[in-house]
C-alpha cells in the first residue's frame, strides 16, 4: 500500500470535478463564478459547443475572431476555483481570466463600472495550503495591462467607468462586517470577492498566466447596490467584462 500522490494521479483523463478531458478544450480559459453565467460568455462566441457540467463546473467552448476559446465556471469560494485552475491546467489550459462580480470598497467605485485587478489581498485559508503567506497572489503583468486598456474602452463607450487596484479574496461572504469592511476599505483595498487569489496561486505554481476583470455588484462603503429591480445593469456590465476579456485574448493570442 501506497499514499496517494494527487499531483500525479488522472493527469490524462477526464478530469474528475470539472468533467474535461484533454482535447476538448482551448489553450485560454474565461472563468465566471456562476455556472449560469457561462452561457452569457457563450453568447459572444460562434460554433459553440457544451462541453461538461458537473457539480458547480459547467463548461463551454466556441470561436471569437479566430480564437478558441473556452468558459469553465469555478463556483464560489477559492476552494473550487483551486480546483478548476488545477484541472483546467491538466487539459490543456494555459491562461485563465475571471469574469465575475466584486463588490466595491472605496468611494466612486459605482455599480456596472469595471474592475481590473493589480493583485489580491489572500484573505482566504485555500492558499495557505499552497505557498507561505508571504507569497503575492498577483496576476499576469501583459495579460493585466491589456485588459486595463480594452476596459477602459468599453466602459467609457457605455458611460461608466473602469478602476484598477488591489482587490481582496474572502472565504466568508456573510462574515464581512461593517468593521472588516471599513479595515480593508482603509488599507487601499479597491474591492472584493471571493477567488482571485486562489487563481492567482494556483496559475503561477503551475506556469499559467491569470487576470480578472470584474463588473461591479455594490460598493460596501456607499451603500450603493445593483442587486434587485435593477439587476440587467449588472448584466450589461458582465457582458463588458467578457468583452475585455474575450478582445485581450484575441490581442494577446492566449
Amino acid at each position: 500500500m501506497s499514499t496517494v500522490d494527487k499531483s500525479q494521479v488522472g493527469l490524462t483523463e477526464r478530469q474528475y470535478h470539472i468533467a474535461v478531458a484533454p482535447g476538448e478544450v482551448s489553450t485560454v480559459a474565461l472563468l465566471p463564478g456562476d455556472p449560469f453565467r457561462v452561457p452569457f460568455v457563450a453568447e459572444s462566441l460562434t460554433d459553440v459547443r457544451e462541453v461538461a457540467h458537473n457539480r458547480e463546473h459547467r463548461t463551454m467552448t466556441g470561436w471569437y475572431k479566430g480564437r478558441h476559446i473556452t468558459a469553465t465556471s469555478t463556483g464560489m469560494g477559492c476552494p473550487s476555483t483551486a480546483i478548476a485552475v488545477e484541472e483546467l491546467h491538466r487539459v490543456g489550459v494555459k491562461s485563465v481570466i475571471r469574469v465575475g462580480s466584486s463588490a466595491g470598497l472605496q468611494p466612486g467605485v459605482t455599480p456596472g463600472d469595471l474592475l481590473v485587478s493589480e493583485g489580491s489581498f489572500r484573505n482566504d485559508g485555500t492558499t495557505e495550503a499552497y505557498v507561505p503567506k508571504g507569497y503575492p497572489a498577483v496576476p499576469d503583468l501583459e495579460l493585466t495591462l491589456a485588459l486595463k486598456k480594452h476596459a477602459e474602452r468599453l466602459a467609457a463607450a457605455s458611460g461608466t467607468s473602469a478602476h484598477f487596484g488591489i482587490s481582496a479574496s474572502d472565504d466568508a461572504f456573510y462574515a464581512e462586517t461593517p468593521e472588516w469592511i471599513a479595515t480593508v476599505s482603509g488599507m487601499g483595498i479597491l474591492n472584493v470577492e471571493m477567488e482571485a487569489s486562489a487563481m492567482y496561486v494556483v496559475a503561477r505554481l503551475r506556469g499559467m498566466r491569470a487576470g480578472m476583470v470584474c463588473a461591479v455588484s455594490s460598493n460596501l462603503v456607499e451603500g450603493a447596490s445593483l442587486y434587485g429591480d435593477t439587476k440587467r445593469a449588472l448584466r450589461d456590465a458582465w457582458m463588458r467584462s467578457i468583452e475585455a476579456a474575450l478582445e485581450t485574448a484575441v490581442e494577446l493570442e492566449l
